[in-house]
């Protein structure tokens, strides 16, 4: 699939974007965005190093399912839940940065996706939530699951049960996003982290968001000894000889060169 029409894809170098492309009603995901968009993440270029996912406009993110479409939805046809539990799981174990850019209302499967990537940073406006209660429903794409890890039972109950609506700074202040920035710098901002997540050494970050995402499930002795083994792969890299190299020359360092990559 190539020619999308419900997401706009595209490459910049090591940066590639995804866009949910249905403003009218406000990015909302049906059935085809996911496919288009499971479609676009499964063919990513090979030396892609960073996604930035976002919608388009500055109204929303994605506000949810499509209701028009959840009236059609039964639990017979629910049983092939596969195409959005798997976007959501290869944004989370990607192995390069994935970033939300959550400009207006990410909420339901919207927030669900965005709490799928590893960074999440929001305008100053945006609004997130799991309203799904209010149609009789649960957040069922590992949105009681994500959101539970990053609040705590507690928060994530009130959240839910009660279908709050929570603003950027409270979203920053509970650990749901990791920067809040003013609307009129936002796309400035969004480029400028992807830039530096793009620069990364992509052995090293593969590396840390492997064991960052491992860690809450292993005991610390496991946690340190896998964090050592990926620490063994490193200092085998190109890469790693490249940092230090560019260290004590007092230079930038070149990472991921096309040379470097195929170490790996």
């Amino acid at each position: 699939m190539s020619d999308y029409q419900t997401i706009r894809f595209h490459q910049e170098g090591a940066k590639a974007f995804l866009t949910f492309d249905r403003p009218d009603v406000l990015n909302a995901l049906n059935n085809q965005m996911i496919a288009e968009a499971l479609d676009a993440v499964r063919n990513l270029p090979s030396g892609t190093r960073v996604l930035v996912v976002r919608g388009t406009g500055d109204k929303a993110f994605a506000a949810g399912a499509d209701l028009e479409e959840m009236q059609r939805r039964t639990p017979w046809n629910e049983i092939d839940f596969g195409a959005r539990r798997e976007l959501a799981r290869r944004l989370e174990t990607a192995p390069f940065p994935t970033l939300a850019a959550i400009n207006g209302y990410a909420l339901g499967g919207g927030l669900e996706l965005a709490l799928a990537c590893h960074l999440r940073i929001a305008s100053a406006t945006a609004k997130v939530g799991l309203p799904e209660t209010r149609i009789g429903i649960l957040p069922a794409n590992g949105g009681t699951a994500r959101l539970t890890r990053l609040v705590g039972r507690g928060r994530a109950l009130r959240m839910i049960l009660l279908a709050e609506h929570v603003d950027a700074m409270q979203a920053e202040q509970l650990g749901i996003v990791d920067w809040v920035v003013a609307p009129e710098i936002f796309d400035e901002e969004v480029s400028s982290i992807a830039d530096r997540l793009a620069k990364l050494a992509p052995v090293s970050a593969r590396a840390i968001i492997d064991t960052v995402s491992r860690s809450a499930d292993m005991t610390i002795d496991h946690a340190i000894d896998y964090e050592h083994r990926w620490f063994q792969i490193c200092l085998g890299s190109a890469d790693k000889q490249e940092g230090v190299d560019a260290f004590l020359q007092k230079r930038t360092p070149d990472f991921g060169r096309a040379d470097n990559r195929d170490r790996f």
